[in-house]
């Protein structure tokens, strides 16, 4: 089965001496595995780096086994920030979320066009709370909706409400209710914003199907306290 088609780097893994496992997101194919040769040689490694975009060529002769990718450059992310250790960690969170929780070969375009819509844009002032939406509609997208809209009854924008949503309680941030970016936002606002959708996704998709849950999720979180 040969393809091709731009996509992101969500994971990889060395295979033998010179050789890489990727996973990437795709939004023809969705989320796809492929064995890359030669990805431990230092042109490719550079560029084989989490969230980048890649032009990828699938080959395989039977869809049912792992195929084989040959790989292009399309615009580094990653390389960019990493002096940057809270954009980085936002990206090797988000790459390890999707990763585990996107089924193999079934393409989303809404989640692939929210991802990217994110990516391109990171370096904006307010990233973090782009990030934090992002999250809420991935959750939203892969089957969960959390109907926070019918708790909306106006109210400051850093005003914390205690939900019920199943039978979980949540302490939910107001503009997350109201579903717009706050004019102002604190490191505490974050934390809360950042602990509320990590908790829905744990209860909601890791923990029912026995998943790690990403420690890079976990240190982003800690870099607002």
């Amino acid at each position: 089965m040969n393809w091709e088609d731009e996509c992101y780097l969500l994971s990889k893994s060395k295979f033998r001496e010179n050789a890489n496992i990727i996973n990437v997101f795709s939004k023809k194919k969705g989320k796809v595995s492929g064995l890359v040769y030669g990805g431990n040689s230092r042109k490719i490694r550079n560029y084989l780096q989490l969230s980048n975009k890649l032009f990828i060529v699938h080959n395989s002769k039977n869809e049912n086994k792992l195929g084989y990718f040959k790989t292009e450059l399309v615009r580094p992310i990653t390389p960019l920030y990493f002096d940057d250790k809270e954009r980085t960690s936002a990206l090797i969170s988000i790459c390890s979320i999707l990763n585990l929780l996107l089924p193999d070969s079934q393409p989303n375009k809404t989640i692939y066009k929210s991802y990217e819509e994110f990516l391109n844009s990171i370096n904006y002032e307010n990233w973090i709370i782009l990030y934090i939406f992002l999250e809420l509609n991935l959750i939203k997208i892969l089957g969960y909706d959390p109907n926070l809209e019918k708790y909306n009854n106006n109210g400051t924008d850093i005003e914390i409400k205690k939900i019920k949503i199943d039978t979980f309680t949540y302490d939910v941030p107001n503009y997350l209710i109201q579903r717009r970016v706050p004019s102002k936002f604190s490191k505490d606002l974050i934390k809360r914003s950042l602990y509320f959708t990590r908790n829905i996704i744990q209860n909601r998709f890791f923990i029912p199907n026995n998943l790690p849950f990403p420690n890079s999720r976990i240190l982003l979180e800690n870099y607002f306290n």
